[in-house]
């Protein structure tokens, strides 16, 4: 074959697996440090200057490492619906033990050369779905679908 080779458009979708490796980041930390309670994750899977949003928590990852180190053996994470896209992971999951009952979690993480370098969430009480007003259930285990957008 000869000849020169136009490019006519652009492709419709471009393959980037970031978001479904930043998702697997996001799961392995969550439930190494809030489910097996495993500080030594903190190291391999947090950048060493790590920011927090969090007012409530100081900054950095050795602080991150010391929450791990003194939580209670009841603190016990669920994960839920886990969404990526680029450099950004947010996940939805209910934290036992945290606080005085379960709380439904959002984290967000922003991810850069395959570690955990920001974080952002918000936490809210439980509310069982008999005392809400919907009617729905505020965490539901089963919404793990893949929701990757790209």
């Amino acid at each position: 074959m000869t000849g020169t080779i136009a490019i006519a458009r652009p492709a419709d979708h471009i393959s980037d697996d970031r978001p479904h490796r930043n998702k697997a980041l996001v799961l392995d930390a969550m439930t190494s440090l809030f489910q097996r309670h495993d500080a030594s994750a903190v190291e391999r899977l947090y950048a060493d200057d790590y920011i927090q949003h969090n007012p409530n928590i100081p900054q950095g990852r050795d602080a991150l490492q010391d929450i791990v180190e003194s939580l209670s053996s009841s603190v016990y994470y669920e994960p839920g619906l886990i969404i990526a896209e680029g450099d950004l992971v947010a996940i939805h999951g209910r934290i036992r033990g945290w606080a005085d009952q379960p709380q439904i979690a959002a984290d967000i993480f922003r991810v850069e050369r395959g570690k955990l370098i920001e974080h952002w969430d918000v936490l809210q009480n439980e509310v069982p779905v008999k005392t809400g007003i919907a009617g729905l259930s505020m965490f539901d285990p089963g919404e793990r679908g893949d929701r990757t957008r790209r």
